[in-house]
């Protein structure tokens, strides 16, 4: 036994209990996921895809590699569905690679403005393979559909992106669809932070409007760090081959042999994720959101959301990271971000991203939410940090991880 790194295991999961994680994009995965990842599933290789593998000795692996497909499927109602991709960005790398030849258009959000690195900005090997036109936010942190298309019947990129990682509002699905059709480009849901809550039901699923469906499957989701892509009903029908585009792309064209101890754990996440239990989940989620935004509004802050999982909040020029840094001292985990219209930059953002999957995991409702709102106000207006910090510890002594 490696004692040294059974200690820091240790250690984290100690810091875990201890503190509230705020970051929208972490959660707590069940015990079954867990031990599907820890399983000795780990230790086969299973280059190809089911039926069609380069090594012998994977009959279970095509079995539960399906199972994951089927469950997918049904979950986001999804006409195909692969597994394979290691995590979120190579599954967006996957789709480009699938559509798009080097030096050609594609479309996203701006980094700044709530999108993702993967969607074409400047310092991803998105942005550098392919020429990107970016779209933003207006003042009050939205996207206006109307720009959007100018944009895009201007520039006409063979692909869209809408999805983001920063956006606390609800994204416009139909309105996307038209101005995709407006070019007869492909348009691509990446949909990592709400994914829980399109499988809970409780924001819209975009599989009727868009040609692919790319997510991560461990935020809103609360399963391994995965990730799949989907192929519509409407994406089938734009290109029949579009399936095996993708599947091409994932393998041979970016990734060797898949992690099948992963991709069960993703079958186990996306059962747990169609039960009633997890519907329950996430409208707690969306409810948990909304009453922490309300009580840092009520304390005097400024709140960009929400209509989802996650808030924005502007905390002075250029002081993202510094307000991270003293919120984490006193037990309250969030991360740095830019905000709409932000004079800083993402070394220096002049907010900070909050989020309640996984407090809503612990068991946490709005009465906490409130609790933890008001702390978050005292941080600000120079309370006792050390006060504070015992007060959070009673929350996370109250409300354990889950084992």
């Amino acid at each position: 036994m490696d004692n040294l790194i059974v200690n820091l295991v240790e250690k984290e999961r100690k810091r875990q209990e201890e503190t509230l994680s705020l970051i929208p994009s972490e959660n707590y995965a069940s015990k079954a996921v867990r031990d599907a990842v820890g399983s000795v599933l780990a230790n086969k290789y299973s280059e190809g895809y089911p039926g069609r593998r380069y090594y012998q000795g994977n009959s279970v692996m095509d079995e539960i590699e399906n199972l994951a497909i089927e469950r997918g499927k049904k979950l986001f109602k999804l006409e195909h569905m692969n597994v394979q991709p290691y995590s979120g960005s190579p599954a967006n790398l996957a789709v480009l690679m699938a559509l798009v030849e080097p030096g050609e258009k594609i479309c996203g959000m701006e980094l700044s403005s709530g999108g993702h690195l993967t969607h074409g900005h400047k310092v991803s090997v998105t942005g550098k393979w392919f020429k990107s036109v970016q779209y933003g936010v207006n003042k009050e942190g939205r996207i206006d559909c109307d720009e959007v298309l100018d944009l895009v019947k201007k520039e006409s990129p063979k692909v869209i992106f809408a999805g983001t990682t920063a956006y606390p509002w609800a994204i416009d699905w139909k309105k996307f669809s038209k101005i995709a059709e407006s070019v007869d480009a492909f348009l691509v849901a990446d949909i990592s932070h709400i994914s829980g809550l399109v499988a809970g039901g409780v924001v819209e699923n975009p599989a009727d409007y868009v040609h692919i469906v790319t997510s991560t499957t461990h935020k809103s989701l609360r399963g391994p760090r995965g990730a799949f892509i989907g192929v519509t009903n409407n994406g089938l029908e734009k290109d029949e081959s579009l399936a095996v585009k993708i599947d091409r792309a994932v393998f041979p064209g970016l990734q060797g042999g898949p992690h099948m101890n992963t991709i069960s754990a993703m079958a186990i996440c996306f059962e747990e994720a169609g039960s009633h239990e997890f519907a329950i989940y996430a409208k707690q989620i969306l409810k948990n959101a909304k009453a922490l935004a309300e009580e840092l509004r009520a304390g005097g802050l400024k709140v960009f959301g929400t209509d989802n999982h996650l808030l924005l909040l502007d905390v002075g020029l250029e002081k993202g990271r510094e307000t991270a840094l003293k919120l984490e001292n006193v037990g309250i985990v969030v991360n740095a971000n830019t905000i709409p219209g932000d004079a800083g930059s993402a070394m220096k953002p002049s907010g900070i991203r909050l989020g309640t999957p996984a407090v809503t995991t612990r068991g946490m409702k709005e009465a906490e939410m409130k609790k933890i709102g008001k702390l978050i106000v005292r941080v600000f207006a120079g309370d006792n940090l050390d006060k504070i910090k015992s007060e959070v510890l009673s929350i996370c002594h109250t409300y354990p991880c889950p084992n």
